[in-house]
Parts: structure tokens; C-alpha cells; sequence
């Protein structure tokens, strides 16, 4: 048998409600006990003294562009920078070339000669082509391994098709995952409309582009419900705004299964940061800071802090989006959204929601970790009990440090964060007990 122990730690899981020292045994990839400090013995040591050892975090929402855009990234480059972020399981979105809607691309994404460092699990086009017209067969990829659906960065605009989708993904059990933005109000936009808009002379996306479409669903949602009896479960990308966050805070007061994730720029930055050049401030129409949803206001800002501290907000997911420095290297408005973001999450979350807000350490767990894995039925992921794969993560909770886009793992360098400040170093990343990512 092959057993490793991990030894002097803290562990935080809060699928077993536990936050305190303890010991843990690891045989053949899986986890085999959980002991107090001193109990477990054997010739195989990892010493986390000073460390915090959690669930494996899962992120379900990342571009790893393969097939077809391998010199952004690929699998294995992609789930390498995961490794290193404390990832041990990402679900790639469809936008790839060509676009992630049939069994036969799903099964060869999902290939182990893909390489994939980290679990890799796949949501495909909910419709063909992700143009919004036919849906794809949601119960052949269910089959094969698809984990929801999503047209990610091509909402779904037609109410018909957004209503079918959701009804035929209920069925299955699955969500679908929705880029809420009316595109119809979006045309030609960069940033966020608002003042520093109309400062740097770029039109701006409104707010209710974003929350429109969320309204639309959540009505969808509830239409399906009293007309079929279905529960439809609606999966909302990457909220950016208040009025968006309080149509999902009403939906889930009345009890409708309605998620939603919240990405490490929508709640660390603002739109200043493209007129004053990122969050250093050195370089102005900075195209790193570039995404959509656009980063947003400050009240924005805070209303998505408030969201996540709230539980509004059921998971922090990066949008993982490389790109190319030649696609970076034009004007604003030219550039590509996206920015790559798998090694900052935790460094981001620790230092402005945990250090700054006060949100508990098992909570930044929970939104990185647990949450994440229930949303998706993941029952052997975002936990530590006995018996389910080791994927853990070890990490110093309080560690201040500042990251590097020069050191990074992904193939991309396209981040605004260079030089910035962090806490919550990564020193391991296990999967099924094998170290993918050790801190050098």
C-alpha cells in the first residue's frame, strides 16, 4: 500500500465542520484517517506546521482553449496554473475552436492525453455553436460526462430557447450557466458606463444590460416551475452588479434554485482601474484590466463584498481567460476580454474578503471549495472525508507575498495583478494524494 501522512497542520473542511489541528493518513490517493495531532505513524511525512490544510478548490468557470487556440493555453499549461493556485478540479467552458457542443469534442477534451495536471471536468454549449438557436443534445453529453451547459460569453437572448434549455437541463439534474448580458444593449461597448467612461471618451455597458437578463431567467425559472412542476436550476456567471445581486437575493428567498458566482476582479477592482492604468496605477487604457462583465463602480464593488459575506453569492470562480500579448497589445477598445486568474484567487480572497472584511477563513473554504463542488454534484469533491480522493491543498493562511506574472504556470501573462500584494501562500497541491504543485 502507498501511504503518505500529513502531519502538524490545521484543517479546515467545512463539509465535516471541522476547523482544528488534526493529522491526516492518505492510502492509495484516498483519504484514509483523520487523526489528532501525534496519533498517525509512518516513514512517509509531509510537516504542515503552520499551515492550513483544506479541500482541494474547484473552480467552475475557466477557458483552457484547447482545441484550437493552443498559443493562448492548453490543458496541461492551463491546469498547471490551477495546481499552483490550490485547484485540484476546474470545469472548462465551450468557447473553443471548434466550440465544445458535441459527445465526440466533450470525450476528447476530457481524454487523460489531454494531460490535464488537476481534475478536469467540462460544461458544453448549451446550444449549437453557442449561437443560441438549437440546443445541443444535453442527454448524450450528460452521458458523457458533461457536469451543465452554458453558451459562456453568448447569453442565450431568445426567451423559447433559454425556457428549453433550462427545462431539458432540469431533467438531467444539471445546471445551466448563464453570461447574463443583453448584447442587444452592448454593441460596440468596452467598460463600464459610468463617469470614467465618459472621462476616457469609451462607451460603457449599463448595468441593466447585466441584470435584464437575470430578471428575464429568474421569470423563466419560475414560469417552469408553475407550469411543469420543474425545478430548474439556473447557474448565473460572474455577477458584477447590485441590481443583478438583489434580483438573486429575492429569487432565493422564495426558494428557487438560483446560484450564482462572483469573480476575484469584481470584488478587488473598479473601472478606475483602466483610466488609472490598473491597480498600480502606472499605465493608462491598461487592456488587463479589460473584461466582461466589465469591472464596475465602486458601490458595485462593494455590493459584491456584501454578496459573498451575505451568502448571496454561493462561489468565487476566477473566468480563467488567457490571452496572448499580441491580442493584449492593442487599442482598448480592439483588445480581447479576459484576464488569466487561477493563481490569484486565494491570494485575492484572503487578503480583501477575509483580512480586510472579516469573512472567516472556513467561509473562503466554502466559496473556493464545498460550495463549489455541490453546485455541480461533485459529492467526492470539496471534502476530506474518508474514502474520497485526496485532493487537498496545503497553504499559510497569514503568509504575505506579492505575485509574479513572471513566474506564472499558465501560458498567458495577461493579469493586472503583477506586483500586487497577497496573503495565503500555497506550499502544496495534492491530487488523488499525488503532489501536482509544490511552492519552491
Amino acid at each position: 500500500m502507498n501511504e503518505l501522512i500529513i502531519h502538524g497542520g490545521h484543517l479546515v473542511d467545512p463539509s465535516q465542520s471541522i476547523d482544528a489541528p488534526r493529522d491526516l493518513l492518505i492510502r492509495d490517493g484516498r483519504i484514509a484517517a483523520i487523526e489528532q495531532p501525534g496519533v498517525l505513524t509512518g516513514p512517509n511525512k509531509i510537516d504542515a506546521t503552520g499551515q492550513t490544510i483544506s479541500p482541494g478548490f474547484l473552480d467552475v468557470h475557466v477557458h483552457l482553449r484547447e482545441p484550437g487556440q493552443t498559443y493562448k493555453e492548453t490543458i496541461a499549461t492551463g491546469t498547471n496554473a490551477a495546481a499552483a493556485g490550490g485547484f485540484t478540479t476546474v470545469v472548462a467552458m465551450p468557447n473553443t475552436v471548434p466550440v465544445n457542443d458535441t459527445v465526440d469534442t466533450l470525450t476528447w477534451m476530457l481524454a487523460p492525453s489531454r494531460n490535464a495536471m488537476v481534475n478536469l471536468l467540462a460544461m458544453p454549449a448549451a446550444t449549437l455553436g453557442s449561437m443560441g438557436a438549437l440546443l445541443s443534445n444535453f442527454e448524450a453529453l450528460a452521458k458523457a460526462g458533461a457536469v451543465g451547459f452554458t453558451d459562456d460569453g453568448k447569453p442565450i437572448l431568445e426567451d423559447p430557447i433559454m425556457r428549453a434549455a433550462l427545462l431539458a437541463a432540469a431533467r438531467l439534474n444539471l445546471p445551466v450557466s448563464q453570461h447574463a448580458e443583453d448584447t442587444r444593449l452592448t454593441g460596440g461597448c468596452s467598460m463600464n458606463a459610468g463617469p470614467v467612461a465618459f472621462r476616457l471618451g469609451l462607451r460603457g455597458m449599463t448595468i441593466e444590460a447585466e441584470s435584464n437578463i437575470v430578471e428575464r431567467d429568474i421569470r423563466l425559472v419560475e414560469e417552469i416551475y408553475k407550469h411543469e412542476g420543474v425545478r430548474a436550476h439556473l447557474h448565473v456567471q460572474h455577477v458584477s452588479t447590485s441590481k443583478a445581486l438583489e434580483a438573486i437575493r429575492r429569487a432565493k428567498a422564495d426558494g428557487h434554485t438560483i446560484t450564482c458566482e462572483a469573480a476575484p476582479h469584481h470584488f478587488t477592482l473598479t473601472d478606475e482601474a483602466i483610466g488609472a492604468g490598473g491597480p498600480n496605477g502606472d499605465i493608462a487604457f491598461d487592456t488587463h484590466a479589460k473584461m466582461n462583465p466589465p469591472l464596475r463602480s465602486e458601490q458595485d464593488r462593494q455590493a459584491v463584498i456584501e454578496a459573498l459575506l451575505d451568502g448571496t453569492v454561493d462561489c468565487i470562480a476566477t473566468d480563467h481567460a488567457p490571452h496572448a500579448a499580441h491580442e493584449k497589445e492593442v487599442e482598448f477598445e480592439r483588445a480581447p476580454n479576459g484576464i488569466t486568474g487561477l493563481e490569484t484567487a486565494l491570494g485575492l480572497a484572503l487578503r480583501v474578503l477575509h483580512n480586510e472584511h472579516g469573512l472567516p477563513l472556513k467561509r473562503v473554504i466554502e466559496l473556493l471549495s464545498t460550495n463549489p463542488a455541490a453546485l455541480i454534484h461533485q459529492k467526492d469533491r470539496g471534502t476530506l472525508r474518508i474514502g474520497v480522493p485526496a485532493d487537498l491543498v496545503l497553504f499559510e493562511a497569514t503568509k504575505e507575498w506579492t505575485y509574479d506574472i513572471a513566474k506564472t504556470l499558465s501560458k498567458s501573462r495577461n493579469n493586472p495583478y503583477d506586483q500586487t500584494p497577497m496573503q495565503g501562500r500555497i506550499t502544496r497541491t495534492l491530487v488523488a494524494g499525488k503532489i501536482v504543485y509544490k511552492q519552491s
